[in-house]
């Protein structure tokens, strides 16, 4: 397993784990991280979709997921980790 946003141009993977959810700062729920999560599953970045890397430049990466393109900030690509 690999942070999605090591991927390099062209590689497929699927997605195993999304590291959202929880603070550890309160033990509990984090209503950022919880929104966070809704909207990376709105986006259809979900544990076993495959998504194939179009580029990977900077702090902005462009995935195809089905027929989608969808951008994604680096930062939240670090969090998503996937199977060659």
């Amino acid at each position: 397993m690999i942070p999605l946003g090591l991927l390099s141009a062209g590689e497929n993977g699927e997605i195993v784990e999304i590291m959202f959810g929880r603070g550890a700062a309160q033990g509990g729920p984090d209503p950022e991280h919880e929104k966070t999560m809704v909207r990376v599953e709105e986006m259809g970045l979900r544990i076993g979709k495959h998504v194939e890397m179009l580029t990977n430049g900077g702090n902005t990466i462009l995935l195809r997921v089905d027929e989608a393109r969808i951008a994604l900030a680096r930062r939240m690509a670090m969090k998503i980790m996937v199977r060659r």
